[in-house]
């Protein structure tokens, strides 16, 4: 069993009587390593990159759309499309980067990090 930081509190009650309150004690990330805390949270990472990635695109299709011929809106639009655009290919460009780090120097750990 790990734990993750301090999970045990003691409370005094009346009389002498204590309670004993523990924290989760099948935590999923709770590990002894930093790699692998860093690597089971990797695909919820990737899904929030990605949630976050249609928001952006959402809301700056908003912006262009209801600018109504104002240049200061629909250049603020294109520039949160374009912010947008240039992280999801930051996001993605790192991703296959450490994949084929990975495949060249033979890491197989590298793919069951990213679920392959």
């Amino acid at each position: 069993m790990h734990k993750l930081l301090a999970q045990i509190i003691n409370i005094e009650g009346n009389g002498g009587s204590g309670i004993k309150i523990e924290g989760p004690t099948d935590f999923k990330f709770g590990s002894d390593s930093i790699g692998t805390i860093v690597g089971q949270s990797l695909s919820y990472i990737f899904a929030a990159a990605g949630i976050g990635l249609l928001l952006m695109i959402i809301s700056s299709g908003f912006t262009v759309m209801l600018s109504a011929g104002d240049a200061k809106k629909l250049a603020a639009g294109k520039g949160a499309l374009t912010n947008a655009i240039i992280g999801f290919m930051l996001v993605f460009g790192a991703f296959w980067i450490v994949q084929i780090i990975g495949t060249i120097l033979g890491w197989q750990s590298i793919f069951q990090i990213f679920g392959q």
